[in-house]
């Protein structure tokens, strides 16, 4: 037998001769609907195909000696910027205290005045070089040791320096009174005129990606052997109704992310469905008012940090973030970047209490009793959580997916065409035969 006659009989699809086909109106009608309905929705696998949605994954964070940027705006509308100091401590043992760089304090005036602007400026407000006195003067430290970091080794030239002295053996500052380089600079003087001032400090810090704490505080920081001390004699003696009543415009951990950038993934998790994450760029503590009237009293924050990245489709083609992103503090990541990005989200949790102790009756709680002493101040805890979430942008649907669904489209639709059409026929032919006889 011939091959071609093999492959004949093989046939699944026998022909009929053009002589015995009959083409009717019905038919034309539901050719051209079944054609639309092909088109509708092959267009709808087509769209399907190119939907981008974000796919959640949960995996254990084996970055090692990394660092974390915590970006702050926090106002103190009855605290001025001379009081205030930030320090930041972790587990490492690493301790930076009075941070300076990176950080801007903004004077506000007093509330009753609008808490408008007054000066901004990133280093102490009142800190004097002494680049005008002799060269070969040498201010005396008053019994404490010169600091390290003095602009002339072994001598206080400056009364910032006086107060770094006092801070290093654990003595009290106070006002400056007889100490001749803080007269010179009016520093007593400096802090009457800013008494009733607010402060709004703004910035960002860099810290060790390890459990660790910072806190705002009144007074200058020191170390007095395990214990982390304020010298709190100024807050406490001066009259100008000082307390720690502040406003979080916001707190974020990671790097600051552009509109276009949030839009962009709101968008990719809005395709994803109702199982989609849409709240990762969200901090939870952005515009906190808290109030208090007492001066002894402390606000805590307990903040859970879960490092997070976003994987844009196409990621792996593109640099890892370049040191314009990871080594520039308030560096913000624009559309231009199409690389993965690394970021943090947080829980939180607070705590508030007044320092002279007693029951906490007010807020409801009359079992709970609070302990006595403490600093005032506004605390953040923060520890590192163990997992990671990867946001992974994919497609909803391979290629070969696509063409599964486009021959299921073609092949079910014009199959159930023919099943209408020769219903559409039949019935008509019964009913000429019905009006025939």
């Amino acid at each position: 037998m011939p091959a071609k006659s093999r492959f004949t009989r093989l046939d699944a699809f026998t022909k009929t001769v053009e002589d015995a086909r009959i083409r009717t109106t019905s038919g034309g009608v539901v050719t051209i609907t079944s054609l639309l309905v092909i088109f509708w929705l092959v267009w709808g696998e087509w769209a399907d195909y190119r939907r981008v949605i974000v796919r959640p994954e949960l995996v254990v964070d084996k970055g090692r000696g990394e660092k974390m940027e915590i970006s702050m705006n926090i106002t103190f509308p009855r605290l001025p910027c001379e009081l205030l100091t930030l320090d930041v401590m972790d587990v490492s043992g690493e301790m930076q205290m009075g941070v300076m760089h990176g950080i801007n304090k903004v004077r506000l005036r007093p509330e009753n005045e609008g808490s408008t602007v007054i000066e901004t400026k990133a280093l102490e407000l009142h800190k004097d070089e002494a680049l005008h006195l002799d060269p070969e003067y040498c201010g005396e430290c008053y019994g404490a040791p010169p600091p390290p970091a003095a602009t002339k080794s072994g001598c206080c030239n400056t009364c910032e320096e006086v107060r770094e002295a006092y801070a290093s053996i654990s003595w009290s500052f106070g006002r400056g009174e007889g100490v001749e380089q803080c007269e010179r600079e009016h520093y007593a003087e400096h802090l009457d005129e800013q008494r009733r001032e607010g402060c709004r400090l703004e910035g960002g810090i860099r810290v060790n990606k390890v459990i660790g704490n910072f806190h705002i505080a009144p007074g200058k920081s020191f170390s007095n052997g395990n214990l982390h001390v304020h010298d709190l004699e100024n807050y406490f003696k001066d009259e100008g109704g000082h307390t720690f009543t502040h406003t979080i415009h916001h707190l974020r951990f990671g790097p600051q992310l552009s509109d276009v950038v949030i839009q962009k993934m709101q968008k990719s998790h809005a395709a994803t469905g109702p199982g989609g994450w849409t709240s990762h760029h969200i901090n939870p503590l952005d515009n906190t008012d808290q109030h208090t009237d007492e001066k002894a009293y402390n606000f805590m924050y307990f903040v859970k940090v879960v490092s997070t990245a976003y994987l844009p489709l196409g990621w792996e083609k593109q640099q890892s973030m370049s040191s314009k992103y990871t080594d520039t503090l308030g560096a913000t990541i624009d559309a231009n970047y199409k690389g993965s990005i690394e970021t943090h989200q947080y829980s939180v949790t607070s705590h508030k209490r007044s320092l002279q102790g007693g029951s906490d009756e007010e807020a409801g709680h009359k079992e709970r009793i609070h302990a006595r002493g403490g600093i005032p101040g506004v605390f953040f805890s923060y520890d590192i959580s163990p997992m990671k979430v990867i946001n992974r942008e994919v497609r909803a649907k391979s290629f070969s997916g696509f063409l599964v669904g486009l021959c299921a489209v073609i092949g079910g639709t014009l199959t159930v065409a023919a099943a209408v059409d020769r219903a559409v026929y039949e019935g008509v032919n019964k009913v000429k035969k019905m009006h025939s006889s």
